[in-house]
Parts: C-alpha cells; structure tokens; sequence
C-alpha cells in the first residue's frame, strides 16, 4: 500500500496541529512543513468535511483539531482519505476479472486489507505524535544541545 500525498499531507497536518494546540494557518502549517499552501489547503478541506478539523474565518481564524488526538483513529482517517486499502481493484469490487469467482488470490489479498486496516486502527494520533522539541527539530533539520 502507498498513501496518496494527499494523505500524508492530512496525517502530517493532524500532527502539527495536535502539538500546537489552539488555532494555526494553513500557511503556517505548509512553511513548517515546506509543502505548498494551495495543496495544503485543499487537504484540510478534506479534513474539515470529515470533522477532524475545524475552521474558522475572519481575523484571528485558523484551523484547529475538532477532536482529541486520543479519539482520531490513524486507520479511519486514512481509509476515509484514500477511499479503499484494497491491495487489487478485484477484491471488493465485482467483474474485474474473469476468474474472480474462484479464485483464491482474491480472498488472501481481502483478509490482508482487513489485517492492515485492523493493524491501523490500533493506533491514534496520540501514539504517533513526538514530542514538541524533537517535532520541531526533526522538521527544522536542528541537532539537539
């Protein structure tokens, strides 16, 4: 499986905005992370759809979480974002191949996307978020003292 850059760039600002609490830009958030706004943006209209962040317009606007990082299942989030983990097109979807009916194939790659999805949805926000230094060190390039 490979995420989109869509979805790295919603995983990341879920990450950032967990460890600056309060409101943030999209600006700031595209600077820290050196990406571009206007995808950025884009991203967090995606997340602001599926209620992970909230936004507010206007003088002193910003985006914020609208959940807890202990309530964002990383699983959920992902498969809301990428649509399907399937690891071939035919393993949900019906007529794609013309020995999908008995084919064993099909039926390993269906538990492995169950398995995967199982897997991420151990983990929330929360567990993966370091720590306020190192996040900013390990973006800014910086060694620790």
């Amino acid at each position: 499986m490979a995420l989109s850059l869509h979805t790295d760039y919603a995983l990341r600002t879920l990450m950032y905005l967990a460890l600056h609490p309060g409101r943030a830009s999209v600006a700031q958030v595209a600077r820290f992370y050196r990406i571009s706004e206007h995808h950025l943006a884009k991203v967090v209209q995606s997340l602001v759809r599926l209620k992970l962040v909230r936004s507010m317009r206007g003088a002193g606007g910003g985006i914020q979480l609208a959940a807890s990082p202990e309530e964002i299942r990383l699983g959920w989030v992902i498969e809301q974002l990428e649509g399907t983990l399937d690891l071939l097109e035919c393993v949900h979807a019906e007529g794609v191949c013309v020995i999908e009916r008995g084919c064993p194939l099909r039926n390993v790659l269906r538990q492995a996307t169950q398995v995967q999805l199982d897997y991420l949805n151990r983990f929330t926000l929360a567990d993966v978020l370091p720590q306020q230094e190192a996040f900013v060190q390990l973006a800014t390039g910086e060694q620790p003292p």
